[in-house]
């Protein structure tokens, strides 16, 4: 009868700049090294200024069209933020981390994360000055 389990991980993901940012081969690694071979993956940010995708890694066209679409939807300087203390960027980072997401769920199966042929995990930095994200990884399963 197999045991259940679970690990932790941290991973520090380098940002410059908006943008999205792929970390997926950093997952798959430590997933597979955790000799976890079936259960389910939280991918969690510890941010409120960027978020995480599962999105398409094939053409990179679609990772400057999401930011640009979500530059217009959350633009910069508009008046109706109060919240300016950390720079114009900053509340539309908080918006636009609000219409995302801070965590993703992902099962695994034979010791790797069930990703279709062309996703990839990102973190998607929603401030303009380079940042160090950090996002935590807890896997659970047997």
């Amino acid at each position: 009868m197999a045991t259940m389990r679970q690990a932790f991980h941290e991973v520090a993901v380098p940002t410059h700049g908006k943008g999205l940012y792929a970390f997926t081969s950093q997952v798959r690694d430590w997933v597979q090294a955790s000799g976890i071979r079936q259960g389910l993956l939280t991918v969690y940010i510890r941010h409120t200024s960027a978020s995480l995708l599962i999105q398409e890694n094939y053409d990179p066209t679609v990772q400057t069209d999401l930011e640009r679409f979500l530059s217009r939807l959350v633009p910069e300087g508009d008046p109706i933020y109060e919240h300016t203390l950390e720079g114009a960027d900053d509340m539309p980072a908080h918006v636009r981390a609000a219409l995302t997401q801070t965590h993703l769920a992902i099962p695994v199966d034979d010791g790797s994360p069930l990703l279709g042929t062309w996703q990839g995990i990102y973190v998607f930095e929603h401030r303009r000055a380079a940042q160090r994200r950090s996002v935590v990884l807890h896997l659970l399963g047997e």
